[in-house]
């Protein structure tokens, strides 16, 4: 983590208000803003839904994280990629990891498959794969890496590489790795999208979504558009909750980090798991690119466990440390059997559990872990 992201986290966008002294933004409830009869606002706020200024600052600090060229605050992730997708044209070609976060691979298929995008899912792990998916329509590469929960490693340099010379937009939900570890833009991805929900908001108290754009270009003033037009934006509350976590961002992730490998080096020799699904780990296969293209692994620890779909659930049964809930990259750790949530057509397996590892004590974490797994 750079010495620039910790000072731009602990400030958070906040300077010293003018006119109160105050060292953190304003929650600015007002739903309207004084304009002239002409249209000439001083400010630049007009209405909420299209600008609000606790949002801006909000969208200004996540613009730094990234290193973009500007940022779209949303109410959600789901909101978020919602935008980009429908910043495309039905008959527009998509190509997504087959193992990307569910909830976006049901918003394809369920809404914008019959609107008239075409999409392809495919295994992006394998580079070779993604020649293989392209069509002469295809307009967005949509990737995670890690992706969600099966932790695979996806080569963006190499995917980003590709897609340029094809000129096609590649997006890069960061939410995993968080821009602590590792930056797309920089690499140079086109969109960085967020579930601010998670890492960066980090607890447990808000629902919120980002994306990020390297340049303000004509699909970003259509992303703009459909955010001010459809007005799935974020409260100033929420957004100023945002900012509050931001501001704890680095220690909070660098405690994670360190639970996150202590559960992981555990897990991988425990007798009762099969597989540690953890890029931090050697065994990973892809561990070599992640020391590549991120600072460090993530606080995500996902595993099989030896047996079947009733054995894990079984295990995620007895946990008393963590919670079983879904979601993750709050304060507390969160223990999930995936498959029972994504459905029997998902493609993560039956035996896989994911931990969201929180701040708590290690030790406390690893006994939990060690007594559920019998």
């Amino acid at each position: 983590m750079t010495d620039e992201l910790k000072n731009i986290c602990a400030h958070a966008g906040a300077t010293p208000d003018p006119s109160t002294g105050a060292v953190t933004i304003p929650i600015y409830l007002s739903s309207t803003f004084h304009y002239s009869p002409t249209g000439e606002s001083p400010t630049g706020n007009v209405y909420s839904r299209e600008t609000n200024p606790t949002r801006t600052s909000l969208e200004n600090v996540l613009t730094q994280l990234e290193r973009g060229e500007d940022a779209a605050a949303f109410g959600s992730g789901s909101a978020a990629a919602n935008a980009v997708f429908l910043s495309l044209r039905p008959g527009d070609h998509v190509v997504i990891n087959f193992d990307a976060y569910a909830g976006i691979r049901t918003m394809l298929r369920d809404i914008f498959m019959p609107w008239g995008l075409q999409v392809t899912f495919a295994d992006l792990s394998d580079i070779a794969n993604l020649s293989k998916a392209l069509q002469p329509n295809t307009k967005l590469v949509w990737t995670e890496s890690p992706t969600n929960p099966q932790l695979r490693i996806i080569d963006l340099n190499a995917v980003i590489a590709f897609c340029k010379k094809q000129n096609i937009t590649v997006a890069v939900d960061n939410t995993f790795a968080t821009p602590a570890l590792q930056n797309p833009i920089a690499m140079g991805a086109d969109l960085v999208m967020h579930s601010t929900t998670k890492y960066l908001g980090g607890h447990s108290d808000l629902t919120g979504g980002a994306l990020i754009t390297a340049k303000k270009n004509e699909q970003w003033e259509r992303i703009r558009h459909i955010q001010h037009i459809q007005g799935a934006v974020p409260s100033p509350f929420d957004c100023w909750l945002l900012l509050r976590g931001i501001r704890s961002f680095v220690p909070r992730m660098t405690h994670h980090l360190s639970n996150a490998k202590a559960i992981a080096e555990f897990l991988s020799h425990h007798p009762k798991v099969d597989r540690v699904l953890y890029p931090g780990l050697a065994t990973h296969p892809g561990h070599e690119i992640a020391k590549k293209q991120m600072s460090d692994f993530g606080a995500i620890v996902s595993f099989l466990v030896k047996g079947s779909k009733t054995d894990a659930i079984q295990i995620a049964q007895r946990v008393k440390v963590f919670t079983n809930a879904t979601s993750l990259g709050g304060t507390e750790s969160l223990l999930e059997h995936r498959k029972t949530v994504e459905g029997p057509d998902s493609p993560t397996p039956d035996t896989l559990i994911r931990l969201s590892v929180g701040l708590e004590d290690s030790q406390s974490l690893i006994a939990d872990l060690k007594q559920a797994l019998g």
